[in-house]
């Protein structure tokens, strides 16, 4: 039973087997968090799409017919897409309107305005805005977008029959399910608008398609019987300004001279219907479903043969979440091309909110003069936030005319409901605009009477104060109904907001209080002797009752929530909350005891604690804000190069370099986030990074050979003075950044000369990366059997051997795959990387000195954990703070990762010019990738310098993470353009992923940091035993 020591073997067999044992279940703990934080971001992240983006569609709606006889027996719908209000009023250089005969309706047969689009500015919502008279939110986007026919009532639903002619990604969707329809569309292919050519012609087949149909009926009998019905609507769309907008912009004369087309057509159109029925009962409506700006950009070269891969969710092949018209183009050769700027629209600006709006024929008012009385509701604000009677421009030369504005889904009610006399679709939430219809007015508050029953049915028993004329109170209590009516509306489409919101925060808080909980209690100095007698008396009895009424609540609440037949989803965010909580009240006594010690804690104890929260929310805060604004990082790493510079020289003598290295570094990184987001060309840039590159390289390696005596660089240095067995290795990576650097020079002068990639040179490329490449099957592979090592693998295991390795391996591909700044900045994130090294490595030194030989012997019982880890301590929180902050760098320091910019294509032309899809975004993803992986092969070095526990790092990054999660859940939004709604949902999605994403580059980086070795400051475990 004796021993040499204190303890006898007995003794220490029982300790090691303790400690094992606590070892195993730390790590089945761990296991077990990463899963539950994986399983609930998933769930969590599924809320945004029932909050913000649920469908207002309802069905089951009783329809309501109009109580009067219509004025017109047929409408005819004309949309110019893309059309812009102002190039549509306004003169052309020469003085001439370039829409004289819609202008001589105006002001001699019916009546003008500005219909007023509300965001996203894109064609599907708007023309479901006109047509079926409701905003579509984005929630359309999960379900086929294009593809999927409309589950929603229409204009055309209602009619007798509708004939449609125009663009193949508008027409099908509102009559490929329609059986009361005739409709025919043109190719894709007809909408290769990057081609350089007039598009016009688009607009001019919707036209030939609708003569012929009527050339045709004079030959069918049944097709003129069918004509000559009542409740018919004529739809054409006229795509050409919309493809000239994107291809030339809407200030180009190609655009301009559109406008003048789809005057001609309206003009065409109405001298043929007018002939064709001769009775003077057509109503016709002449609008656009959005504008266009001359902001954007597509890829392509207005001089080559292009093809329309996709251009944002308007009439093209494949929906995206930018508004940025996105055109993949090819010459002859197939080969990809240029960046080009092209017109685009998707946002609020009212150059694509404004768009025109000319009604004339049968049951239209003809034109009045302006006066101060023709409109009352001066405080009324239209969907795009612009006000009620907005001045008309000088130059339009209308301002002696009545200018009607109305919200675009007006226009459905207008159409259907009162010009046609049918019912209102169901779905709609437009207010009929009485200023355009001639009416008696017993028939106009009919028409007002019908609009509101439609959104409140319920309004029927209204309809006695008609019988008794009282006009003025009828229509007065209509509108003022109908108002509320929508309120309402909107108010059951947002009533669950409140209480999923509500839990899903409660969810992620009780996360975050779970983290903190597991922190600690297993990486902490916390004196557990304070909570063990206490859970010793309560522990058995207290946690079982907590549970049971945890599952009782999840029961409880589940089951009200199958009452309400709510969705699948609305179980799980509830039960996910409910778990959390519960999990955390049954360790009610830890924060018994938690509170007890900060009770006891010295004041200046509290200070710093609340300190350390207060700095960390100010950091986590200023990483939200950062995604919507990168020039913070600039001024972030102005002001930490100073003050770090500033603590270490007064810390260590400035002799030692590392104060002016740490300044220097961090304003050097400082200057790219003021950099453009698009990255120019700049091949001799790239090559000077090469050489930036192998500067660095010499660099470190001299400084691990030559300065093991320099105390501040202690711990960080080769101290393996055995001979390496690859001793080579670091002039084979040397040399291989120069040829990359050289065959940068050479793919890219084939380029510019226009000469295909040479096969060589593309075998060379290949080769060069092939082995950084191969990292991503790494993590499922044996080292000793795979036959495509990475060269860091085979370095020394010194701390600052192994990591210049790293980034020297890295290097050659990321040289190959850059094209301007972003390689310098491989240089740059590389050199802040070391500071940060240099810096916890001067903290670590001065640690050691001011440590006496009392608080030594307590380091040694804080030695817990593998690897010699010792417990985490307050000011430790600096390390996932600031690994947050360069991993986010990481992301936009270049660019924007949840952008389009970041994706530039010529990326990969020295590996392949071939369009493959799938291999070049392999490749870009490849390349992003390369900056967080130095990232965090440095953070898994330094945990391992200054002997911290990673996975203890790994979930304070987690809990940091989740606080800029909850902001951005709040900042989610469902209006706007689609870049905007994609951005913030792209955002709250790359925070909320990070629990995985983090963890996995971890797993993939642990190959190269698992067997660096460091000078340790603390005696092993085996010593504290």
């Amino acid at each position: 039973m004796g021993g040499d020591g204190i303890l006898g073997v007995g003794d220490i067999e029982r300790i090691k087997e303790a400690t094992s044992g606590k070892r195993r279940w730390l790590k089945r703990r761990e296991r077990w968090l990463v899963v539950l934080g994986v399983v609930l971001h998933a769930i969590y992240m599924l809320s945004i799409f029932d909050i913000y983006f649920k469908t207002p569609i309802v069905h089951g709606m009783d329809l309501v017919t109009p109580r009067f006889k219509a004025p017109a027996k047929r409408l005819v719908l004309m949309v110019a897409d893309g059309l812009r209000a102002d190039k549509f009023f306004e003169p052309d250089s020469d003085g001439n309107y370039r829409a004289p005969f819609l202008r001589s309706i105006m002001k001699e047969q019916g009546r003008w305005g500005v219909s007023h689009a509300r965001p996203p500015t894109e064609s599907r919502p708007g023309h479901v805005a006109i047509i079926a008279g409701f905003y579509e939110d984005p929630s359309a986007v999960t379900k086929g977008w294009k593809a999927n026919p409309v589950e929603f009532d229409s204009v055309f639903n209602r009619s007798r029959h509708t004939f449609a002619f125009g663009s193949p990604d508008i027409v099908p969707i509102f009559c490929s399910a329609l059986p009361h329809s005739t409709w025919n569309s043109y190719p894709h292919e007809f909408e290769d608008f990057a081609t350089g050519l007039d598009a016009s012609f688009l607009d001019e087949w919707s036209f030939d398609q609708f003569q012929s149909l009527l050339n045709s009926s004079n030959k069918d009998p049944e097709l003129k019987q069918l004509l000559l019905q009542d409740n018919l609507v004529i739809f054409l769309h006229l795509l050409g300004c919309d493809s000239n907008g994107h291809a030339h912009r809407p200030y180009s004369s190609i655009y301009l001279n559109n406008v003048k087309v789809v005057d001609r057509i309206a003009e065409n159109v109405y001298n043929l219907i007018e002939d064709f029925f001769k009775d003077n009962q057509t109503a016709f409506i002449f609008t656009a479903d959005h504008g266009m700006s001359d902001k954007g950009f597509c890829l392509g070269s207005p001089s080559e043969s292009l093809n329309i891969l996709e251009c944002m969710n308007d009439g093209h092949k494949h929906p995206t979440t930018f508004d940025d018209a996105l055109i993949l183009s090819y010459n002859s050769w197939g080969k990809v091309i240029t960046l080009d700027k092209l017109g685009s629209h998707g946002d609020g600006h009212p150059s694509n909110t404004d768009t025109p709006l000319v009604v004339w024929g049968a049951g239209v008012k003809h034109p009045r003069p302006i006066s101060g009385s023709n409109h009352s509701d001066c405080g009324f604000r239209f969907v795009d936030e612009h006000m009620h009677d907005a001045p008309t421009p000088i130059e339009w030369g209308l301002n002696d005319l009545e200018r009607v504005d109305v919200n675009q889904a007006d226009i459905a009610p207008l159409m259907v409901s009162t010009l046609l006399g049918s019912p209102c679709p169901v779905n709609s939430v437009g207010n009929l605009p009485l200023d355009y219809i001639n009416m008696t007015e017993a028939d106009e508050v009919e028409a007002v009477l019908a609009n509101t029953k439609q959104v409140l049915n319920q309004f029927l028993r209204k309809s006695n104060l008609i019988s008794v004329k009282d006009y003025d109170t009828a229509m007065k209590l209509s509108q003022n109904l109908r108002g509320l009516a929508l309120e309402g509306l909107h108010y059951f489409q947002t009533y669950d907001w409140l209480m999923l919101m509500t839990v899903v925060t409660l969810g992620y808080i009780g996360w975050m209080v779970y983290l903190v909980l597991h922190v600690l209690q297993n990486y902490t100095s916390l004196p557990e002797t304070m909570f063990r007698k206490e859970r010793a008396v309560h522990l058995r009895n207290n946690i079982g009752k907590v549970y049971l009424c945890g599952y009782l609540l999840i029961g409880v609440l589940c089951f009200l929530l199958f009452l309400e037949h709510s969705p699948p989803l609305y179980h799980a965010y509830t039960a996910m909350t409910i778990f959390l909580w519960t999990q955390i009240f049954s360790q009610y006594q830890f924060f018994k005891g938690l509170w007890g010690h900060l009770r006891q804690s010295r004041y200046d104890y509290i200070i710093k604690l609340l300190a350390t929260c207060a700095v960390s929310v100010f950091i986590l805060e200023f990483l939200v804000n950062s995604f919507t604004e990168r020039k913070l990082y600039t001024w972030y790493f102005l002001v930490v190069g100073v003050v770090a510079s500033v603590f270490l020289f007064k810390s260590i003598p400035w002799r030692s370099g590392i104060p002016i290295f740490v300044w220097v570094t961090c304003s050097f990184l400082s200057v790219f986030t003021l950099m453009p987001a698009e990255i120019p060309d700049n091949n001799q840039l790239v090559i000077a990074s090469g050489v930036m590159v192998v500067m660095i390289g010499i660099a470190a390696k001299m400084l691990d050979m030559h300065t093991e005596r320099n105390k501040y660089w202690l711990y960080i240095l080769n101290h393996d003075r055995q001979k390496h067995r690859f001793p080579m290795l670091f002039y084979i990576q040397e040399l291989l950044v120069g040829l990359a650097s050289l065959m940068v020079l050479l793919s890219t002068s084939h380029r510019t000369q226009k000469q295909e990639l040479l096969p060589v040179h593309q075998l060379i490329n290949w080769s060069i990366a092939v082995d950084q490449l191969a990292l991503m099957r790494m993590p499922f592979l044996h080292v000793n059997h795979s036959s495509s090592m990475v060269l860091p693998l085979f370095s020394e295991s010194g701390l600052l051997s192994r990591l210049t390795s790293i980034f020297l391996g890295f290097a050659p591909a990321f040289l190959l795959l850059s094209i301007g700044y972003e390689a310098v900045f491989y240089g740059a994130l590389a050199l802040v990387l070391i500071a940060w090294m240099l810096f916890e490595n001067t903290l670590l030194y001065l640690s050691k000195v001011k440590m006496s030989s009392a608080s030594m012997r307590s380091m040694e019982g804080k030695v817990i954990l593998d690897n010699d880890d010792r417990c985490l301590q307050l000011f430790d929180v600096r390390i996932p703070l600031i690994f947050l902050v360069l991993f986010n760098v990481a992301f936009f320091g270049t660019g924007n990762f949840a952008s389009i910019a970041s994706f530039e294509i010529s990326s990969v032309y020295r590996f392949i010019t071939i369009f493959s899809p799938f291999l070049m975004a392999a490749l870009l993803i490849f390349k992003l990738f390369i900056p967080f992986l130095l990232v965090i092969c440095v953070f898994s070095a330094i945990t391992k310098l200054i002997q911290i526990p990673r996975f203890g790092c790994y979930f304070l990054v987690i809990l940091f993470s989740d606080v800029m999660t909850i902001h951005f859940f709040f900042l989610v939004r469902n209006t706007g353009s689609w870049m905007e709604i994609g951005n913030s949902i792209s955002h709250f999605g790359i925070v909320s992923a990070q629990v995985v994403f983090v963890l996995l580059l971890f797993a993939i980086t642990n190959i190269y940091t698992r067997d660096i070795q460091t000078r340790s400051v603390l005696p092993s475990s085996r010593k504290a035993l």
